[in-house]
């Protein structure tokens, strides 16, 4: 066992703990008050330069280097995401969720994990590193992001961060495994509400309404032609329409429509343009139609793009933490990420850690859980990019 596994595995049931901790405490977006608290505790133990309040409830921690140039050395950033989600827990665990209706069903809870243990890890052998090291949490990655408005609040600087490093827990890779890749790894996604309105009446008598669910049909119809004929067929985008409300009755027409829908795309000239491409056709068919609508446009995440180089060394690090055979380039995903929001402003990296093994439950399930060791992987590899990236 070399050195830095030896120490990361000394600490392995506090890392454990921290995990157990948080995954009985989750709170959604902008509500992670006992979280950050907790969190919070964690840092000052180890005696970090801390900043709180950030976008309400994010926070971070500052640690110096002892090496011979730190007043001169480069500072990292190493992210972790603190809210979970609105799902009702059925893991059946001894540290299961006790918010009602709330729980750690995307592996948040083993991200905070994963960052405190590489804090408490580096903490420990501050000497073998210079500069600075930013442990960042951060509230709303779900959902309506909280990386943004850190960002907005200063979180890149004072100091300037130099490079940028996450990863996440993912079942869609074998349990082990760590994927780097460089360029686009998780989609731009935007969302849209969509009202249209019509002129209801009798169904036997259509000739004397505006049918606004026959216009959401025609919407909806010609909204999924723009991957099929306005895109690239080798540069993927999607477009769903993932909710459509109108009418409670077999023969009445409705008044209007209620739609709900997402873009996803890698591109990022393609990203810009959704909010005009969108709106182009609806207004088209509703027009054509005899029906109006309002349109809501919700900007979200950019496309999450690894540094080259960044990825490269990532790749390097992880081989030597779990094995070349166990470092693969993981597929793309339409998936976003605010993480995004780091990656445009500064060098950086972000990871996926397998979990995946026969039978397991996907992300933001209720029954969604991991091996634990998995936490010790990620606590080994982020400590090694940042003794590599500091030297």
């Amino acid at each position: 066992m070399n050195a830095l596994k030896s120490i990361v595995e000394q600490h392995k049931s506090t890392i454990f703990d921290y995990r157990h901790t948080l995954h009985r405490i989750p709170e959604t977006a902008f509500t992670e008050r006992k979280t950050s608290t907790f969190v919070e505790e964690q840092l000052k133990k180890l005696g970090l330069e801390l900043e709180t309040g950030i976008a309400q409830y994010g926070l971070t921690g500052l640690m110096k280097g002892h090496g011979p140039k730190t007043e001169t050395g480069k500072t990292l950033m190493i992210r972790a995401d603190m809210d979970g989600l609105a799902v009702t827990e059925e893991t059946g665990l001894p540290w299961a969720s006790t918010h009602q209706g709330k729980m750690h069903a995307c592996g948040h809870d083993g991200h905070m994990a994963m960052v405190l243990g590489t804090a408490l890890v580096l903490n420990t052998i501050k000497e073998r590193f210079n500069g600075r090291i930013k442990f960042l949490f951060q509230p709303a990655e779900e959902g309506p992001g909280g990386a943004k408005p850190m960002i907005d609040a200063g979180v890149l600087e004072n100091p300037h961060v130099d490079y940028a490093l996450g990863a996440h827990l993912w079942p869609a890779l074998e349990k082990g495994m760590i994927g780097v890749k460089e360029g686009p790894l998780m989609a731009a996604m935007d969302f849209f509400d969509l009202t249209i309105t019509g002129k209801g009446g009798h169904g036997a008598m259509p000739h004397f309404c505006i049918d606004p669910v026959d216009t959401a049909a025609q919407v909806i119809n010609a909204l999924q032609r723009i991957t099929s004929r306005q895109m690239s067929p080798i540069s993927p985008t999607v477009v769903t329409i993932g909710s459509i409300h109108g009418g409670n009755s077999y023969n009445i027409i409705p008044d209007t429509v209620n739609l709900k829908g997402t873009t996803r795309t890698f591109d990022r000239d393609v990203w810009v343009s959704w909010p005009k491409r969108i709106e182009k056709i609806i207004k088209g068919v509703c027009e054509s139609m005899g029906a109006e609508y309002t349109l809501d446009y919700k900007t979200g995440y950019p496309p999450t793009f690894n540094d080259t180089e960044m990825a490269a060394l990532a790749g390097e690090c992880a081989a030597r933490v779990v094995g070349e055979n166990k470092v693969t380039i993981p597929d793309s995903t339409m998936g976003g990420e605010d993480m995004s929001f780091y990656l445009e402003k500064t060098k950086g990296c972000f990871i996926f850690l397998g979990t995946g093994h026969p039978g397991c439950s996907p992300l933001h399930n209720s029954k969604f859980d991991f091996d634990e060791n998995v936490l010790l992987t990620g606590v080994e590899l982020f400590c090694d990019m940042a003794l590599t990236l500091l030297k």
